[in-house]
């Protein structure tokens, strides 16, 4: 059975979005003074050696415009030749490939693919499919890569209304450009004193 692992890069104060999404987020690429090759390197180790990519329509058509074009590097040969699971309502229209639909019963194509052997699944981007997983159980591991800021708006990771959990640190690493990787292990029932 294939591991699915979400993967955000997020704020101090929670905040996972990088563009204005026709919105008037002001802040589009608020992670570049952050990034560094060995931060790079952290994040590819995370992924694996092979993997597969779940993502949401909107995630996949702002990929899709990027990695098919980026120089050859581990990152983008390995975003490139993952079969690409996507979360749409018009799978015709998917040109970057390997790529598949989930079909019109998301939580039921997340279940069926996982259950099949082959690499582990990605997930990066796509909040709305990120709370999907979270509510289903089908989530294995959260990895947040946290950055030194606060940003004070924005679509969030964790929205008002989540339902409550608890999740277990499983591994940190800090890198020296003050971003903290966390990996949690799957959520489970809250902890709290009764």
């Amino acid at each position: 059975m294939r591991k699915l692992r979400i993967f955000e890069h997020i704020s101090l104060d929670g905040v996972i979005q990088h563009s204005a999404d026709g919105g008037d987020f002001p802040y589009s690429d608020w992670t570049a003074p952050y990034r560094t090759p060995a931060g790079r390197d952290a994040i590819l180790a995370a992924y694996g050696g092979s993997f597969d990519l779940l993502l949401g329509r909107r995630t996949y058509d702002i990929w899709s415009g990027f990695w098919p074009k980026a120089p050859s590097s581990p990152m983008a040969d390995g975003i490139n030749a993952a079969t690409k699971y996507i979360a749409t309502h018009r799978p015709e229209s998917l040109e970057w490939g390997p790529s598949e639909g989930l079909g019109t019963d998301i939580v039921e194509g997340i279940r069926r693919i996982k259950s099949h052997d082959g690499s582990n699944l990605i997930l990066c981007g796509s909040s709305t499919l990120t709370s999907t997983l979270l509510e289903h159980g089908l989530a294995d591991e959260v990895i947040l890569i946290v950055y030194p800021v606060l940003l004070g708006q924005g679509k969030r990771f964790f929205s008002e209304g989540s339902a409550p959990r608890s999740f277990e640190l499983a591994s940190t690493k800090a890198l020296s450009s003050g971003v903290i990787i966390n990996a949690y292990k799957a959520p489970g029932p809250l902890k709290s004193q009764p």
